[in-house]
């Protein structure tokens, strides 16, 4: 039986992370739909400071909206770049629309 437990795909124990529910990414789109991005990602892609700007932002703010350069997808594309980052920041992707994505990121109780 244990081992069956550990195949499965999901886990009884309650993840690290949290998911978005849909009420949660509703109201992120909605807070975030009349606001500027913060971070723009230049041609160069997702650089160190690009993804430590981000973290910050993150750190001080639950939620960001960047944008992405259209030189920067001449090599990737803007879901490839917006996982990417997501996965690095240990953050949760909310939606790429065009070159534009959001990001969320629970903050942690001191």
């Amino acid at each position: 039986m244990l081992k069956l437990r550990q195949a499965l795909p999901y886990s009884t124990k309650r993840r690290k992370e949290a998911m978005i529910t849909p009420k949660m990414r509703r109201r992120i789109k909605r807070a975030l739909s009349t606001k500027r991005p913060t971070v723009w990602i230049g041609k160069e892609g997702a650089t160190i400071q690009i993804i430590n700007e981000i973290s910050k932002q993150l750190d001080t703010r639950k939620m960001i909206k960047a944008k992405i350069l259209k030189n920067a997808l001449q090599e990737e594309d803007a879901t490839n770049i917006a996982t990417k980052i997501a996965e690095q920041t240990e953050s949760q992707l909310v939606e790429v629309r065009g070159h534009t994505f959001l990001l969320y990121k629970r903050k942690t109780k001191k």
